[in-house]
């Protein structure tokens, strides 16, 4: 192809007698080239252009819809990454026609219409039926094989292997599964998140120094294999692939699958020397109690020997075979439904334009710190180690009039998640006009509390990716040690808080402050306890602002200026101990408004719109997975929960902290796909594993 045409080369085409005189007069005529080689230019890269727009891989966006009209593509909810530019499924169109029907191609498109792991399966192939000599089917016996463990474990399971009875039921409601026209696409909501070399922290109940768990909170924690990538579009997923929590018996048989370098989990010696395979014993170390029900050690204490390490991946359980066996690092993984609270996950931590800058690691203390920045600054963590400190941040008042406060960011570095283990309260000193940014952190063992200052000056507070544990602390079974008490206090009426992506407790604001909260939960551990209110006895609230959160505990504020897309999880306790009349009320209710969200009945609210319960559904009523924090499902929505809260925000997607998924949209868009990509004559049901 030739070059484009420039003003230099259609200036060198003219006669040489020309370019002189032209040159002679200041170069009128090269400067009338230039005006023409830029519209030759153009011109020619619109021809360009055109070509590419044959192709789907090279055509312009605009006109990948107009080419996937000519093959008959139906466009998607652009809520996957994709499915939100239409190029590569109209690329892979004709393919997958090619390949209607079959589960590798079901798979694959299950995979990238839904954004989630995905396995196909041929219900067809799992049937128990007469074999006919000439075509056996070695795969498929009639009787299960009692001998076989990872078979009967997995029983009914997308990874089924045992060869059942015909189901006369569809597979579109969930319900059918096992006959000849039935397809299924299993479906793997739950994330599974990575925490890095954390050391393991004691069982407070063991005097010999052998019992361990490697959450840094102390408490049991369901352990979560890390999803192999697939390697060969050949072959359909095996267990290996998908994200699920890790079995005891299973984890046995396959334990070189998830235990290693690199891998779902991993033990360590400090610094960094891997625990050999050969010295982990896959044990079930539940507790042993007394006859009076007291817990007087872990199952297997006396089967792990000096030399061995004991592991229990449903508990997150370590025992050692003599106290000299350790210390210990853990790295493992867990189940959590979205990217919120503090995490390694990736994020963008702020305040790395700030001037000064400090940071810890290593379990250094926070507060010489934090004491250099009272007049500004960031201080940045730099490891996921659990600080057992009780620091108090304090940032300088700025009364200069038009002059702006003092910002002080403490943030976790990317890929780390510290967690600040408090003895206390602790206090956030917090001088007028200054701003106060935390991300990234996880806290236990006391509240944040912002007093009362001696001004009328405003100051605020912003979290963003923070836990702050429901409960303060967890007990070793992983229930809350202070269910209902208080995450956050702030006691100066003219002090904004904003809550970002945060996983808290109970927040007890004064009125006259404001609070915005945006995709969070709110837990105070029980519907009838107190979520949100003035100062913890039941007085009103700051101004409260809510955006696809969840609130777990009766709510009372002085404004609701905005609930959207949220649910309000809240009721009365039981007489006479209850003192509250109603279980969410808002003081003023000329102002504000409340759209798409589920309100308990009894509330008072400003005016609804398109609310929960309704005239049409009276009956409306949330139905949580699990409603205690650090379980996989936290937080997450049952399918029993209905449409009107599943599909019941304002885009259509569910209401609640988990809004932001668009599950509902992934669905349909799934379901659009496959009624376009099944055979004749097959019928699909999705069927969450997770």
């Amino acid at each position: 192809m030739n070059p484009s045409p420039t003003a230099e080369r259609l200036y060198q085409l003219l006669p040489a007698v020309h370019r002189i005189r032209d040159a002679q007069q200041g170069g009128p005529l090269q400067a009338l080239i230039a005006v023409l080689a830029r519209e030759i230019e153009v011109l020619e890269e619109d021809l360009d252009q055109l070509l590419d727009d044959q192709f789907i891989e090279t055509c312009a966006d605009w006109v990948a819809p107009y080419i996937g009209d000519l093959i008959g593509y139906r466009p998607l909810h652009g809520v996957v990454p994709k499915v939100a530019s239409p190029r590569a499924e109209v690329a892979h169109t004709i393919a997958f026609r090619r390949r209607k029907g079959t589960a590798l191609m079901l798979e694959e498109l299950a995979q990238d219409v839904s954004g989630w792991p995905a396995h196909a399966v041929e219900f067809f192939e799992q049937l128990a039926t007469s074999q006919h000599m000439r075509h056996p089917r070695l795969h498929a016996p009639a009787s299960a094989d009692l001998r076989n463990t990872q078979a009967l474990l997995r029983l009914d399971s997308a990874f089924n292997a045992t060869t059942h009875l015909a189901e006369m039921r569809r597979p579109e409601a969930g319900s059918g599964r096992y006959n000849i026209p039935n397809i299924g696409i299993f479906l793997w909501r739950l994330l599974a998140l990575r925490l890095t070399a954390l050391p393991l922290q004691p069982d407070p109940l063991d005097a010999n120094g052998r019992r361990w768990r490697v959450n840094p909170l102390g408490a049991d924690i369901q352990l979560w294999r890390d999803a192999e990538p697939e390697t060969d579009i050949s072959q359909l997923a095996r267990p290996a692939n998908v994200p699920e929590a890790l079995n005891i018996r299973l984890l046995s048989k396959e334990l070189a699958q998830d235990y290693g370098p690199g891998l779902s989990l991993l033990l360590m010696r400090p610094p960094a020397t891997p625990v050999s395979i050969n010295e982990i014993r896959i044990c079930d170390l539940r507790d042993m109690l007394d006859a009076g029900g007291n817990v007087v050690g872990w199952n297997h204490e006396a089967d792990v020997f000096p030399g061995q390490i004991g592991l229990d991946p449903q508990r997150g359980r370590v025992l050692l075979g003599a106290s000299a066996d350790g210390p210990l690092l853990a790295t493992f993984h867990y189940g959590q439904p979205s990217l919120i609270g503090g995490g390694e996950y990736p994020r963008l931590p702020s305040g790395a334009d700030l001037s000064e800058q400090r940071s810890v690691s290593q379990g250094l203390a926070w507060q010489p710190q934090l004491d250099a920045l009272r007049q500004g600054g960031r201080l940045k963590v730099q490891d996921s180690l659990r600080y057992a400190q009780t620091p108090t941040i304090q940032i300088d008042a700025v009364l200069t009039a038009g002059a702006s406060g003092h910002q002080v960011v403490i943030s976790a570095d990317a890929g780390c998640r510290p967690l600040l283990a408090a003895s206390g309260d602790m206090t956030l000193a917090l001088g007028a006009r200054a701003q106060l940014v935390l991300e990234g952190l996880v806290i236990s063992g006391g509240a944040l509390v912002l007093p009362l200052g001696a001004d009328d000056e405003p100051r605020e507070l912003i979290l963003r990716d923070c836990t702050l544990v429901p409960g303060l602390t967890l007990n070793p079974d992983g229930t809350p040690a202070q269910a209902g008490q208080p995450s956050l206090r702030i006691l100066h009426p003219f002090a904004k808080l904003r809550l970002e992506r945060c996983i808290c407790g109970p927040l007890q604001v004064v009125a006259g402050a404001t609070v915005e909260a945006h995709d969070c939960i709110i837990d105070a551990c029980a519907p009838h306890n107190t979520a949100f209110d003035g100062d913890g006895s039941g007085s009103a609230g700051a101004e409260l602002t809510l955006q696809e959160c969840t609130v777990i505990g009766k709510v009372h504020a002085q404004i609701l200026r905005l609930v959207s897309n949220s649910i309000l999880y809240a009721r009365l306790g039981s007489a006479p101990l209850e003192t509250w009349s109603h279980p969410v009320l808002a003081q003023r209710r000329q102002e504000g408004c409340v759209r798409f969200s589920y309100i308990p009945p009894g509330a008072i609210t400003p005016r609804r719109h398109h609310c929960q319960p309704s005239a049409e559904q009276p009956n409306a009523l949330p139905q949580f997975t699990s409603l205690r924090y650090g379980q996989p499902a936290y937080g997450q929505l049952r399918r029993a929960s209905g449409k009107a809260l599943l599909e019941g925000a304002d885009d259509g997607s569910e209401m609640g902290v988990l809004h932001s998924l668009y599950q509902p949209q992934r669905e349909s868009n799934l379901r659009l796909r496959l009624d376009e990509y099944l055979r004749f004559g097959l019928h699909a049901g999705l069927f969450y594993a997770s």
